[in-house]
């Protein structure tokens, strides 16, 4: 039987009580041990390798030392002096459990998918060439694969086959949503290679201008009359050779949702191998809802379905990002369909309003630390109280104060008579917001880090690492 790794974790005096109690409990059945090292500062985002070089006196059977998330500067200078491997774990010493292997999130590559994402320009016509192409532009780095080109019904665009050329010579591909047929004959001579739609109405013009010049078409139903309706579509459209892909068409909610959703697994079962297509933007579009949820269960469906293409806007402001997220929904959701895995504990990439947890500090914990402190540095935490409102507390060596409004929070700082230059009033205001946002809204807060909005986080650098570039600049 091997020995178990043992694990020096470095940290300030501060977080040595919590650091210990976490790695109590994740140490319970792992194949690793600890010891905790405490170095003479206070908090942990002051240690910097040349600090822990100096100060560290090594343990014999260390394995391995893992530095606070903070702990800034060369992992691998430190090492060689050392003789021990270093890493920098998480900025969060709660997330520790994860990082050690436990539960938590596991790696997973979400390289591979199977669904192609068609992201439709409202309007299209009405966009100067510049402007057209920045949006292409900026829908295809969201994850697009195909630009749809929205007509506007009742309007021609002259100038639709040179801004389609100008599209595929900067290497995108490109779509026509019309029944129009000039447009449609000028975006294919332009170089667009799929036309949205075609139905009985233009299948007699739009068949043989498919089959000629190579397009693939879309097939869509009568709405009045059902999947019945596209037989007489699919037989011409495949008697003649054209690519084609089903639409039955979802509908928005209450207006025909459920029933659209059977049409799709109708459509399935009637054309077991037929390629489809689902344009979710009468759900997305028509639900004031935020709109990750709401792409990722229909990419679901999709998937499961082996619907290949998906045909996604983003014109109101509620789906200004729903390109981005059906491209992480079709990567997650065919790991998940090819390994047979729930999409839960993989990634939290569009987990935006709330985290996959709320943890709060304890108020033992909270009284305990505010006896310890020696500084006049504001601390700041969040204490959730499981699902009812909980508490925002600021401390320092001066005092512990605490309550759910941080206006009258900071009003007890300062009635204690606390001294606020202008710099430490707008630092407290600042971090205040966002411990009150989190106390709102269930979310993690940790001081000096940007709370997590998933995929749409914006880091952020904390006041310390500000102050300390300003004196190495």
């Amino acid at each position: 039987m091997s020995a178990k790794e043992r694990i020096l974790f470095v940290t300030g005096h501060l977080a040595e009580s919590p650091l210990r109690e976490v790695l109590a409990v994740s140490a319970e059945g792992a194949d690793w041990s600890w010891d905790v090292a405490v170095l003479g500062v206070s908090v942990a985002a002051l240690l910097h390798t040349d600090l822990v070089a100096r100060r560290l006196e090594l343990p014999e059977s260390i394995d391995r030392i893992v530095l606070p998330g903070w702990c800034h500067g060369d992992l691998r200078v430190l090492g060689d002096s050392l003789g021990v491997p270093v890493d920098r774990g998480p900025k969060d010493l709660y997330d520790l459990p994860a990082y050690l292997g436990g539960e938590g999130r596991r790696d997973v590559s979400l390289e591979s998918y199977s669904i192609e994402i068609l992201a439709e320009i409202n309007h299209a016509s009405r966009l100067g060439e510049a402007e057209l192409m920045a949006e292409a532009l900026l829908l295809s780095g969201s994850g697009a694969d195909v630009i749809d080109l929205g007509m506007v019904p009742g309007e021609s665009w002259p100038g639709v086959e040179s801004a389609t050329r100008q599209l595929v010579a900067a290497g995108l591909r490109v779509s026509i949503d019309s029944f129009d047929r000039t447009e449609v004959e000028a975006a294919i001579a332009g170089g667009a290679e799929l036309v949205l739609s075609c139905d009985t109405s233009n299948l007699d013009w739009l068949s043989p201008l498919a089959a000629d010049s190579g397009t693939a078409v879309v097939a869509i139903p009568e709405m009045t009359a059902g999947l019945d309706s596209l037989d007489p579509v699919l037989h011409r459209l495949q008697s003649d050779g054209v690519d084609l892909r089903i639409d039955p068409v979802l509908e928005p909610i209450g207006l025909g949702f459920a029933a659209s959703l059977e049409r799709y697994f109708e459509a399935r079962r009637r054309w077991p191998e037929a390629e489809m297509m689902m344009g979710t933007g009468n759900v997305t579009e028509l639900t004031e809802v935020d709109s990750a949820g709401v792409n990722l269960l229909l990419a679901a469906i999709c998937e499961e379905l082996r619907i290949g293409s998906v045909l996604t806007t983003e014109v109101i402001n509620w789906c200004r990002t729903s390109v981005a997220e059906l491209d992480f929904s079709r990567r997650l959701l065919h790991h998940c369909l090819k390994n047979g895995v729930l999409p839960k504990h993989l990634d939290s990439s569009l987990v935006t309003l709330r985290d996959p947890s709320a943890r709060g500090e304890r108020a033992g914990a909270l009284e305990q630390l505010a006896g310890a402190l020696t500084d006049p540095n504001f601390r700041i935490f969040v204490e959730h109280s499981d699902r009812r409102r909980g508490l925002l507390h600021v401390m320092n060596r001066d005092g512990h104060w605490q309550h759910t409004d941080p206006y009258q929070l900071f009003d007890m700082v300062a009635a204690a008579g606390t001294e606020l230059s202008a710099e430490h009033a707008f630092y407290l205001g600042y971090e205040l917001a966002k411990a009150h946002t989190a106390l709102t809204l269930g979310k993690r807060y940790v001081q000096d880090q940007a709370l997590s909005w998933g995929w749409l986080t914006v880091e952020e650098t904390s006041a310390v690492h500000r102050r300390r570039a300003a004196e190495d600049s």
